[in-house]
This record gives C-alpha cells, structure tokens and sequence, in this order.
C-alpha cells in the first residue's frame, strides 16, 4: 500500500507544487542561510549602500517604480520611516524595470520624483533587476531563501531583523501601513519610555 502511494506520489505534478507550499509556510520558522547585511546596493546618487550599516536595526528593503498602481505606497513608506526612523527602522528602496517596464527613468529622474511627489527622504539604491539571471544578488539571495517571497510585482516588502534575517514578506497589495506590516516592525523595534 505505502509502495503504491509513493509512486502516486512521487508522479503527480500536484506534489511539488503542494511541497512548494508547505515550504514557504514554515520558511519562517528555518534559520535561513546568511544575512541582508552580507549585501550591498549602489545608491540612487552614487556611492556604496551596504546593508550592513543598518545592522542592529530593522530594516525594510522595497523594490519600487515611479509608473506603478502601487506608486503611491512611496507616500506610506516615508510614513513609516518618519513614525519609526527615530526609534531604529531603516527603509531602502530599490527602483527597478522588470515589472512592465514601470521605472523607465535615469536616476536623476527617479531622485526627482519621489522627492517631489513622496517628500521620499529613506535611501534609494540605483536602479537594478530584480528577477531572472541578471537580478541584483540580494535579490537572488531571497529566491532562494524562500521562493515563494521573490518579488512578482514591484512595491515587495522584505522586512528583517537587526541580525538581516529576513522575519516578513508581503506582497505588493500589502499596504506599508497596513496592521500586520506595522505589527512585524514595532515587535524589532526597541521599547519606549
């Protein structure tokens, strides 16, 4: 009998996709193998933006575009870097034209925008890819960390702790202010007086 249903098993399509699943559900649980911190990014305006300098803090990396439906998140990312910069939380975001060419500028361009439409003012990375062979190492770093998490869309939040374990990924729908996200990042952040 248990030979017959290891064959079944092992010869339905449906299995990986089901193993697939139960794997990036209990993913969270896994120590996970290096650190955001290993990585580093080119900033928007030039000069180095390694992660590490962000160790001890929580830190929440976005890749985003200036011509997404998502876009306007930028307004609640600079939110919460203003509500929870003070007390530890860093936010990087990373422009990227992978998701429907969405983020066609030069840096200049990109700079601009958020600067005057999002009073962005949390570090921006140059833009890089984010998907396929080509994608920024972090970005492969996370496809195989959790396959599941790698960006589908552009405005995917990986949230991770002072160590640069990732704890949280949420999904481009997931607003930055919304109550799990928000949750997630106060539970790294250091107590209040």
């Amino acid at each position: 009998m248990f030979d017959k249903l290891g064959k079944l098993l092992r010869d339905n399509p449906l299995t990986g996709v089901v193993t697939a699943i139960a794997d990036a559900a209990t993913a969270k649980d896994k120590p996970g193998k290096g650190s955001a911190h290993d990585f580093a990014f080119e900033g928007l305006r030039g000069g180095d933006l390694p992660l590490k300098q962000f160790a001890g803090r929580p830190l929440l990396v976005v890749n985003t575009a200036s011509k997404c439906g998502f876009t306007p998140q930028y307004k609640g990312l600079e939110a919460l870097y203003q509500a929870y910069g003070g007390r530890g939380l860093a936010i990087v975001g990373v422009p990227s034209n992978d998701f429907a060419n969405q983020e066609p500028g030069s840096a200049e361009d990109i700079a601009e925008f958020c600067e005057i439409n999002f009073g962005v003012t949390f570090p921006l990375a140059a833009k890089v890819p984010v998907t396929g062979d080509d994608a920024h190492p972090f970005f492969k770093w996370i496809a195989a960390e959790r396959p599941l998490a790698r960006p589908r869309w552009n405005f995917h939040k990986y949230l991770f702790d002072g160590q640069g374990k990732l704890v949280e990924a949420a999904a481009s729908v997931t607003s930055p202010q919304s109550g799990a996200l928000v949750k997630a990042i106060e539970k790294l952040l250091p107590e209040t007086k």
